[in-house]
């Protein structure tokens, strides 16, 4: 350590036997190795610890970073402290199953996308309804894109968003027995807007904070991947902001070996 202060000029000894190479440091040496050893115990690079000691930085200035740490090590308090509750959370889990549960619950940051979708309206958001809507919009979705000279980019996006107030098929806001539109779609690099007169329509999605998990097997079983999310959410103190994305990870022939990304927004309770 000593060695790498003095190739960095960072703590000079007063002298070096020629012989030994042994450093002999004096009483000033020691008080500046003291201030050095407190202010990388404050987080502080040795750049910024030499601009502090050779005063290079002001007293404003000093106060600023201390601040942008106190922050930080705040930050990094508040992170251990989540991961120490999913870490009691799991271990409630595991003594209570008797084994390691197998569907994990991700918090992340969802990036933008853009997306070609078509869309209908199901009676609701239970899979019986929906299943029969958005089936039919994928099967013709692909040919029209196809037709329209586009490849998809990426894997299916399928969302929902209530309908309006007065739709055909509802009134519209939330619950199960409301209508919602569907919105199937596929990741695309086509510019945003309307593709010919086919119906399809190119449209930018926004990042956004999701809870996710993985579901394995047809969506028509989705809803017991669908609740040990929700339960999850309400044991980690999340509520959901929305409905939740379906993004198609593998879809082979056989329904029952699909693997399906559900990504819900969520916000803190």
């Amino acid at each position: 350590m000593l060695r790498h202060y003095d190739a960095i000029g960072l703590l000079r000894p007063d002298r070096t036997d020629p012989a030994t190479g042994y450093r002999f440091y004096g009483a000033a040496q020691l008080a500046r190795l003291n201030r050095i050893i407190a202010l990388k115990d404050l987080g502080f690079t040795l750049q910024q610890v030499g601009a502090v000691l050779d005063e290079q930085v002001g007293p404003e200035e000093l106060r600023g970073m201390l601040r942008l740490r106190r922050v930080e090590l705040a930050d990094a308090v508040a992170a251990a402290t989540a991961r120490l509750a999913q870490v009691e959370a799991r271990l409630r889990s595991i003594e209570s199953e008797g084994h390691m549960p197998a569907d994990d619950v991700v918090i992340k940051t969802v990036p933008a996308v853009r997306v070609a979708e078509l869309t209908g309206t199901a009676a609701s958001y239970e899979p019986q309804d929906i299943g029969p809507v958005i089936g039919p919009l994928y099967e013709n979705l692909f040919p029209l894109l196809e037709g329209a000279g586009i490849r998809p980019a990426g894997p299916g996006i399928a969302r929902y968003e209530d309908a309006p107030q007065g739709s055909p098929d509802g009134e519209g806001g939330s619950g199960s027995g409301s209508a919602v539109v569907v919105h199937a779609g596929v990741t695309v690099s086509a510019p945003v807007g309307p593709v010919g007169d086919t119906g399809v329509q190119v449209v930018e999605l926004p990042p956004f904070e999701a809870a996710t998990i993985v579901h394995r097997g047809a969506m028509d079983d989705v809803l017991p991947t669908a609740q040990t999310l929700a339960h999850w959410l309400d044991a980690h103190g999340y509520r959901s902001t929305g409905y939740a994305r379906e993004v198609t990870l593998e879809c082979p022939p056989d329904r029952d070996q699909w693997v399906t990304e559900l990504q819900e927004p969520v916000a803190k309770a």
